[in-house]
């Protein structure tokens, strides 16, 4: 037996209301290109619209003109999507609170993660949605999961109760010295003053 290999994330559907309320959401607020539309082909009474998230994946909606918006907070039962988060960069992410009050729209303001900061608000129709800015990049050849990874090893092995700032600085040093030789006899920190 073998297993399905993901490879990452195809696309997220959505079920939205009338068509106008998810472009002026998804592209309006959130700035997603509305890439294109067609009929919901297992549907046709619906149209299925899709948003580019900005890594050339999709985010796509199932509106239908009879359905008006109903704000109310999407159920969080098991089995039910509690919500969804979008990185954006840290410059934008300074800005979220700003531009999240200019529209009026009810936030979490900043909630620290240790590894991340985010915010989070609902869409018109209810669903939670979370804006989210990594404090680190990784480094060059390695992913932010690789760096996350490592740094819940340390965390764990140090007994610390979540991962913070010091557990990510270590483990891209961790990383790089790990995948980087070097001429040098002793790799252990100096102090050359």
């Amino acid at each position: 037996m073998q297993k399905l290999q993901s490879q990452g994330v195809h696309h997220i559907t959505l079920v939205g209301a009338g068509r106008q309320t998810s472009i002026d959401f998804w592209e309006g607020v959130l700035g997603m290109p509305f890439i294109f539309e067609q009929p919901n082909l297992d549907r046709p009474s619906e149209s299925h619209l899709y948003f580019d998230p900005g890594d050339g994946r999709l985010i796509t909606i199932f509106t239908d003109e009879s359905r008006a918006p109903e704000k109310r907070r999407t159920p969080t039962d098991p089995g039910c999507v509690h919500h969804i988060a979008f990185a954006v960069s840290r410059v934008t992410f300074l800005q979220a609170v700003a531009r999240l009050d200019e529209r009026a729209i009810k936030h979490s303001g900043v909630k620290d993660r240790g590894f991340m900061d985010s915010i989070y608000f609902e869409d018109p129709l209810g669903l939670l949605i979370e804006l989210a800015s990594y404090r680190f990049e990784p480094p060059v050849g390695f992913t932010h999961a690789d760096v996350l990874m490592e740094a819940h090893r340390l965390r764990v092995a140090r007994g610390d109760y979540n991962i913070a700032e010091v557990h990510l600085a270590d483990a891209i040093q961790a990383l790089v010295e790990r995948s980087h030789a070097t001429l040098s006899d002793d790799r252990a920190p100096k102090n050359p003053y």
